[in-house]
């Protein structure tokens, strides 16, 4: 996840508290007595970091050094300190990005927590043919944020399935002079949702090669109802949710009804709009599904937790990813974070505040998806990202058999070079 979760997780500081945290990188080096866990910045309260440091080094006499990253160009420093003795033990890796490490070799097989009640929709990233080589940690996906002012001056109702959610729409753009709905021409995460929900994916495997896979009936069902929604905003075509912001450039400086967005990106938008004097008026709701049964699907992003192949403390390292993900410590962090993270065991429950933003989102984690989970995938995500250019294409007329063809014929030759 390449995002800070949500803005109420705050930035965990560096600070005594945290066994003198840092990010150069030193590592534990093999001593028996020392452990140093990379977390990403915004992942975990510091509270709990805290406490969980303290309780183990209470059980096993092990001082608990953890380090802090940032998300820019963390993949560089992984890939460098699996490659290297002692760097990091534990460390934290996006879930899009553990098979790729895995697959390298880089990552330790955790055969002991295989049969750990982990949530389903997020056991796969952390699996390479039957193998277990990370731990879930957690799960955050992108849901509806709604002015609730706006949507009752139009008399539009939240909606259970996607009819509806058109029909409220085309409520708003009749009785306000509010844009209906923020939408991107280049959200692909959100299409991704919509090719889900009719069955398909961006890529599927073809043997032992992988293949794009959106010149299929799914593929261009998902893109039609994604053109229906973009119809109904003023956004350019070939804009994506983060340029410009979404949160903080367009939500706050104009009268937006809904947008799609991750929950640091309400936080950020509710911050931006009391900055300017302004107060927001948010209700948010899970992205509708086909029908009143399911909700749409959305792409489950998040983190896992894996222990270095050549960590100067694997003994210890297992036991800390262990303590860490256990149901007693999971259940600390889901509540650390107020309930806004999709658990990663059934065995934890998240009991978010009625109508928030997490309420909304853990609403959809059974019906979260991913993206082909192979170490190719990071080409295809590379710019000039194949399927970004595809939904300009379509949303600019381009007919979409022709634009389907060309995208897949450059994701299938990206996925399959490592």
């Amino acid at each position: 996840m390449r995002r800070k979760l949500i803005a109420a997780l705050g930035v965990a500081a560096c600070t005594a508290a945290l066994a003198g945290c840092g990010d150069d990188g030193s590592g534990g080096g093999g001593d028996p007595d020392a452990l140093t866990v990379w977390l990403m910045d915004g992942s975990a309260p510091e509270s709990w970091v805290t406490e969980l440091n303290e309780a183990f080094e209470r059980e096993h006499g092990v001082e608990v050094t953890v380090e802090i990253q940032q998300w820019e160009g963390i993949q560089d420093r992984v890939t460098t300190a699996l490659s290297e003795d002692g760097t990091v033990d534990v460390l934290e890796i996006g879930n899009t990005q553990t098979v790729g490490y895995a697959n390298t070799g880089g990552l330790a097989a955790l055969d002991e927590l295989a049969d750990q009640p982990w949530t389903e929709s997020m056991l796969a990233s952390a699996e390479v043919d039957g193998t277990l080589y990370a731990a879930p940690w957690y799960g955050a996906n992108r849901v509806v944020v709604y002015d609730r002012s706006v949507w009752a001056d139009a008399g539009a109702e939240v909606p259970t399935t996607r009819d509806e959610w058109i029909d409220a729409l085309e409520a708003i753009e009749q009785n306000t002079d509010a844009e209906p709905i923020y939408l991107p021409g280049q959200s692909y995460y959100v299409l991704g949702g919509f090719i889900a929900d009719e069955g398909g994916g961006f890529a599927v495997e073809d043997g032992e090669d992988w293949a794009g896979a959106l010149n299929t009936p799914a593929g261009e069902a998902g893109m039609e109802f994604y053109a229906e929604l973009q119809s109904f905003s003023t956004s350019p075509t070939d804009n994506d949710e983060a340029e410009p912001q979404q949160s903080t450039e367009v939500v706050p400086n104009q009268e937006v009804a809904s947008w799609i967005g991750l929950g640091w990106e309400a936080a950020g938008a509710i911050a931006a709009i009391e900055e300017q004097g302004g107060e927001a008026d948010f209700g948010y709701f899970p992205i509708p599904g086909k029908s009143a049964d399911e909700l749409g699907h959305v792409f489950l992003g998040g983190s896992n937790l894996a222990v270095n192949e050549r960590a100067g403390n694997p003994e210890m390292a297992r036991e800390w990813l262990r303590m860490a993900t256990s149901a007693e410590w999971a259940q600390k962090y889901v509540d650390a974070n107020d309930g806004g993270v999709v658990p990663n065991r059934t065995d934890v429950t998240a009991s978010p505040a009625s109508g928030s933003f997490a309420e909304a989102m853990v609403a959809s984690a059974d019906v979260g998806f991913l993206p082909p989970l192979t170490t190719g995938w990071a080409n295809v995500e590379t710019d000039p990202n194949p399927i970004k250019e595809l939904m300009t294409n379509v949303l600019d007329g381009e007919d979409y058999a022709s634009a389907a063809e060309a995208a897949d014929s450059e994701i299938t030759t990206r996925i399959n070079r490592e």
